[in-house]
C-alpha cells in the first residue's frame, strides 16, 4: 500500500510534478488568491533554476538575515504523495501588522486537480504541529470571505472566527 500524503521539505525530486501543478494554477487563471502565490513566479525550465528556487524557499526558515525586508521567517513545506506534488503550506514564525490583518501565520494552496479530496484539511492539521514546535501557541489563519472550502478547512481544524477585515475572514486556532 503506498504511503499516505504528508508534509515534507521542498525537494528537487518533485520538479516535474511541481511544474505540472504550476501549469494547473496558471490554467485556472490568476485570481487574487493565486496572484500572490510565490509558486507562480519563477522560471524552472532547467534543473539548476529549480534547485535555486528550492534553496530560496527553504532558506527563509533557517537564516533570518536572508529574509527580505518586511517579511518574516517562514517554513515552507510541500504536501506530497509518492512522487506527486499536491500543494504547499507556509508557516510564518511570527506576525507583522500586515500579516495580522491579512496573511496570518499559515497560508496554503492545493493544486487544482487535487482539491476537494481532504488534502488542505490534512495539511493544516500537520502544519499546526509545526507551528506549535516553532512556539506559536495560537495561529492566525485567514481566508477570503467567499472561499467556503477554505473556511471549512480552518473550522475543521478548530478555527474560531474572530472577525472580517475587508474581504478576509480571520480565524484563531489553538496549536
Amino acid at each position: 500500500m503506498p504511503a499516505e500524503p504528508h508534509l515534507r521539505r521542498p525537494s528537487t525530486r518533485f520538479r516535474a510534478s511541481f511544474v505540472d501543478a504550476v501549469a494547473e494554477f496558471r490554467a485556472e487563471g490568476l485570481s487574487d488568491r493565486t496572484r500572490s502565490d510565490q509558486d507562480l513566479h519563477g522560471d524552472w525550465a532547467s534543473p539548476t533554476g529549480f534547485a535555486a528556487y528550492v534553496r530560496a524557499v527553504t532558506t527563509d526558515a533557517v537564516d533570518e538575515s536572508r529574509v527580505a525586508p518586511g517579511r518574516v521567517p517562514s517554513t515552507r513545506l510541500w504536501w506530497t504523495h509518492g512522487e506527486r506534488y499536491l500543494g504547499r503550506i507556509d508557516v510564518r514564525h511570527r506576525l507583522t501588522p500586515a500579516l495580522t490583518e491579512v496573511g496570518g501565520h499559515i497560508g496554503y494552496a492545493v493544486r487544482p486537480s487535487a482539491r476537494r479530496q481532504g488534502h488542505a484539511t490534512a495539511m493544516l492539521t500537520e502544519a499546526l504541529v509545526v507551528a506549535r514546535a516553532l512556539g506559536v501557541e495560537r495561529a492566525l489563519v485567514t481566508c477570503d470571505a467567499d472561499n467556503v472550502g477554505s473556511r471549512r478547512v480552518i473550522e475543521h481544524n478548530g478555527g474560531r472566527l474572530e472577525d472580517q477585515r475587508g474581504s478576509k475572514l480571520r480565524f484563531w486556532i489553538e496549536t
